[in-house]
């Protein structure tokens, strides 16, 4: 069984062989200039394809991403119509998420950015607030493998948590609301931290623009762990400085790498990180190709 693993940026096939040798040794992996039979190839691994990455290959039965999006796959002009396309998929990969979504939770909820201010300016002082999580409530926009891990972790926390999703999850989650299509303002309404896992896809992207984002309560906080191209940036920054927001958590963007010039580098309430909510586990990644692939019958 022959696999290509290429990539436009990261050089993802030096960096993944040794795994493919270890857990999957049933195939060989190879880099698209070392490909001497394209008709043999079974499979394409990637994230960010070159436009012309799956031209050559004309016997695929599947393509893998390395990442829980499939945004720039879907979006190759060259991806052949039937072929499956799969995004990385594992609990641990799940846990990363609900952790990073527990830390930033917390530091909302706490006033933890105010705290590590006055730490530079040496000043003891106490927020007198509602600091149970009994009085947050959080809401998951999307709900997947991710949302419902995420929710688990938040609700074994104290949190009161409701999810929103086109329809409804089965099985629903025990301990929580699950709202659908055509309840998203009610959803919104009851949200005092949103935290968005939705896949960029034509109805997401743009989705939470300033109409959006005024429909959750006064002093409501963002985590965008989803897509970029999914948040309208400049709506943010002014509901933030007018206090419609209280914060904002920012792992991904319309641009990456962030612009230096981006006035979100430098905004009070805005914590960004650089597209880390989690990092697939390359042992797992390959393990999941693995699967797959003897599912599919190889080839």
């Amino acid at each position: 069984m022959i696999g290509v693993v290429t990539n436009a940026g990261f050089d993802m096939y030096p960096y993944y062989r040794p795994y493919f040798e270890t857990e999957a040794p049933e195939i060989r992996v190879v880099a698209p200039h070392s490909v001497e039979r394209p008709e043999q190839v079974s499979f394409v691994f990637t994230f960010q394809p070159a436009e012309d990455a799956f031209a050559p290959y004309p016997n695929l039965r599947a393509i893998f991403s390395a990442g829980a999006g499939t945004d720039a796959i879907m979006a190759c002009p060259s991806r052949p119509e039937g072929v499956p396309v799969f995004r990385v998929e594992d609990d641990d990969q799940a846990l990363q998420m609900a952790g990073y979504a527990a830390f930033h939770v917390h530091w909302h909820h706490r006033h933890m950015a105010l705290y590590l201010a006055r730490q530079r300016e040496r000043v003891w002082q106490r927020e007198i607030t509602r600091l149970s999580p009994t009085h947050k409530r959080v809401g998951i926009l999307g709900f997947g493998h991710m949302g419902r891990a995420i929710a688990r972790g938040l609700m074994a926390l104290g949190y009161p948590v409701t999810g929103y999703s086109r329809s409804a999850p089965q099985p629903p989650e025990p301990g929580m609301r699950h709202f659908r299509e055509g309840q998203l303002d009610a959803f919104l309404a009851e949200t005092d931290i949103l935290i968005n896992v939705l896949p960029l896809t034509d109805q997401t992207r743009g989705m939470i623009d300033e109409a959006f984002l005024r429909k959750l309560p006064r002093g409501a906080a963002l985590i965008q762990m989803g897509r970029g191209g999914q948040v309208d940036e400049a709506a943010l920054l002014r509901l933030l400085d007018e206090g419609h927001l209280c914060g904002a958590t920012l792992d991904v963007f319309e641009t990456e790498p962030l612009p230096a010039d981006s006035p979100l580098w430098a905004h009070r309430d805005v914590v960004i990180t650089p597209h880390v909510a989690s990092i697939p586990e390359p042992t797992f990644v390959v393990r999941g190709i693995r699967d797959r692939m003897r599912a599919l019958g190889g080839g």
